[in-house]
């Protein structure tokens, strides 16, 4: 069975809205990747995300702020013999996202990428206090390229 590619937006959209996290994947000052788990929020092509305002990916991100987003869901077990390893596999979906993280300053667009990720796991809109806004850090990546797979389904 061969996986199959996905270039239709809204199959694509709805792996990401099925994904409690992402993956964030960037390299690092000596060359080396690095990479962490996200929750995040998505709306037309771009994806939010947020941190604190400190640590080794912030330093990584204001050197170099390439990235490569990953979104995977649905996973399942198969196999055609219970006895025999090299016939198992796992069905999935994913996707495969890139772009440049762009820090976001302005405490309304904060909100509004706050809202986002808010939006993803409650479907629900908040209001945000001053000094919360200024204590995280948001950013967010403007698709730039984006594919998505099928394997199994």
């Amino acid at each position: 069975m061969k996986s199959r590619l996905l270039t239709n937006p809204s199959e694509i959209t709805d792996i990401i809205k099925k994904c409690l996290f992402c993956h964030v994947a960037m390299v690092d000052q000596n060359g080396l990747p690095y990479v962490l788990p996200f929750n995040f929020g998505y709306d037309e092509g771009v994806i939010y995300l947020h941190s604190s305002q400190h640590g080794k990916k912030i330093d990584i991100l204001k050197n170099n702020n390439n990235v490569s987003v990953v979104f995977s869901a649905d996973h399942l077990l198969r196999f055609q013999s219970e006895d025999v390893a090299c016939s198992y596999s796992m069905k999935y979906r994913s996707v495969l996202a890139s772009g440049k993280a762009e820090f976001i300053e302005d405490p309304d667009q904060k909100m509004i990428a706050l809202n986002f990720i808010m939006k993803q796991y409650t479907q629900k809109e908040f209001l945000f206090n001053l000094p919360s806004i200024k204590e995280v850090c948001c950013w967010k990546v403007r698709v730039e390229k984006i594919e998505g797979r099928v394997y199994g389904y």
